[in-house]
């Protein structure tokens, strides 16, 4: 049986008080996927809400894994996301949540999300996010208490990069937040690409992280 991944993405198309268009960032969605289809894994999506989800960076398409993602399977996939709360995820191997500024929106607290991620992570599942997709580990609790970045080295879209990006439309800065719940942040310099892996968790700093993000997650189910 090929091993199973189920990436969740957000719901949200705009964001901050000057209602700036959002979506998830086109390549770290599909770069992943890619990875994916090419271990030979399943791929089903999950949206919070059900509806439609956005896609951002779509001046990026010309890409060969971000043209094969619109062309292909994926974006058709995509737009059939089913809802988080229709999907037995406990079925999955991995978990994978994609950045944009989307994510900043309804990932942070969302309950449902909070409780898949702990228990898919608690099961041993492969858990990876990238760019400003970690704000969805934010607020996730284990069964003992913690929080789940508190000790794990993590890396996310960076305080550096968000000041020459979208300051004033997001809510708070991603990486003080995640210090703030007791990750070991990891970074490298504004947009290269960086990425890390603790255990069976799996994260990346940028848009130019998320195809070794999936590369990383591959070697990890291969690995299971």
């Amino acid at each position: 049986m090929p091993k199973k991944v189920l990436i969740i993405v957000s719901n949200a198309h705009e964001i901050g008080p000057h209602r700036r268009r959002v979506g998830n960032f086109l390549p770290e969605v599909a770069h992943p996927y890619a990875e994916f289809d090419r271990a030979g894994y399943q791929i089903d999506f999950a949206s919070l809400t059900g509806e439609v989800p956005y896609l951002d960076a779509l001046h990026l398409a010309g890409d060969p894994d971000n043209l094969a993602f619109l062309v292909g399977k994926g974006w058709a996939a995509m737009q059939k996301a089913r809802k988080l709360a229709d999907v037995d995820v406990g079925g999955y191997d991995a978990i994978f949540m994609p950045g944009g500024l989307a994510p900043m929106v309804d990932m942070p607290e969302h309950p449902l999300l909070k409780k898949v991620i702990k228990e898919a992570y608690e099961r041993g599942a492969v858990v990876g996010a990238v760019c400003h997709g970690p704000v969805s580990l934010l607020n996730v609790k284990l069964s003992n208490g913690a929080y789940l970045v508190a000790g794990k080295t993590i890396s996310s879209f960076t305080t550096e990069e968000e000041n020459g990006y979208a300051r004033a439309d997001v809510p708070f800065d991603l990486e003080t937040a995640l210090i703030k719940q007791g990750a070991i942040f990891r970074k490298t310099g504004p947009w290269a690409a960086f990425s890390v892996a603790d255990g069976k968790l799996v994260t990346g700093q940028n848009p130019a992280s998320a195809k070794a993000v999936g590369e990383k997650m591959v070697g990890l189910l291969v690995a299971k």
